[in-house]
């Protein structure tokens, strides 16, 4: 883990330190978007192994029905080609429309569950969909 900037936030001035671990994508099914959901050593005692896993396989499963081929995406991918890919212009894909619903679900995890515990779950997409990142908060009073 390595240790971010020791300045307040201008924001939250409780805030003192901030540490960041990394989720690494998983390769073993292939190079489709799936990452661990082993909770890393840095964050036991801060979250629990069932809301961490949670929270990474639905992260997964958002990730594969983004990249699932169907005839709807197939159909989005011809009227492209045939609209010499003009109509992205006034509509969002399949996989834009999933990352949209991705930052959202993080959004609300960090509200729900990150926040309150001091760490904030940074979307994928922010680090090229290689590595999850966690943010952790001390806080004061907080060994």
């Amino acid at each position: 883990m390595s240790q971010g900037g020791g300045t307040p936030s201008a924001g939250n001035p409780t805030i003192l330190h901030a540490g960041k671990v990394f989720i690494q994508r998983d390769y073993s099914d292939g190079t489709s978007v799936k990452f661990h959901t082993r909770l890393p050593p840095e964050l036991e005692g801060m979250i629990e192994h069932h809301v961490f896993e949670a929270t990474i396989n639905r992260l997964n499963e958002f990730y594969a029905e983004a990249e699932e081929g169907s005839c709807g995406t197939y159909c989005e991918g011809c009227i492209g080609c045939i609209t010499a890919y003009l109509i992205y212009m006034c509509s969002e894909t399949h996989y834009e429309k999933t990352l949209r619903k991705i930052s959202k679900f993080v959004a609300s995890q960090n509200e729900r569950i990150y926040n309150p515990k001091g760490l904030q779950l940074i979307d994928p997409t922010f680090r090229g969909l290689r590595v999850i990142e966690i943010t952790i908060f001390d806080r004061p009073g907080r060994t």
